[in-house]
């Protein structure tokens, strides 16, 4: 599953697998618990494929952050748990993203961008590569 049918609900936790839109919002199920969720389109929804982590000259896409841990971690899940302390977290954030932007990537974003890699791990979402759309959008650039 692409990440493109991955949601991010705000005040809502872990990670929902779009289902269906519909006219008001849309339907989501938890991949930690199988529940399915109606979203009015006033909620605050992000899809894992539009989000990028700072670095220090540009932004990485999600998608390629969690790549780079499913290397470190030869296919496996994080070495270190979200609830880690702030500077176990920054030091193995360090280790992936070498020049991710301090100010601006707060222990907060990596505390999410661990827990949902391993969420998405659980759920056997391991595949982070570019899906055929952002193939062609590079090569036209």
């Amino acid at each position: 599953m692409a990440l493109d049918k991955i949601l991010s609900i705000g005040g809502k936790p872990g990670l929902y697998k779009l289902l269906t839109q519909t006219r008001s919002g849309f339907v989501g199920e938890s991949l930690l618990d199988g529940k399915r969720v109606t979203v009015g389109i006033r909620n605050n929804v992000s899809v894992l494929s539009e989000i990028a982590i700072y670095t220090l000259e540009e932004e990485v896409p999600l998608r390629e952050v969690f790549q780079k841990i499913n290397e470190k971690e030869k296919g496996g899940k994080t070495s270190i748990g979200h609830k880690e302390e702030k500077i176990k977290l920054e030091e193995y954030f360090f280790e992936i993203l070498p020049d991710y932007d301090e100010d601006r990537v707060y222990p907060s974003d990596i505390k999410k961008v661990i827990q949902w890699y391993n969420i998405l791990h659980d759920n056997g979402i391991t595949d982070f590569s570019e899906t055929d759309d952002e193939d062609k959008a590079g090569e036209e650039e």
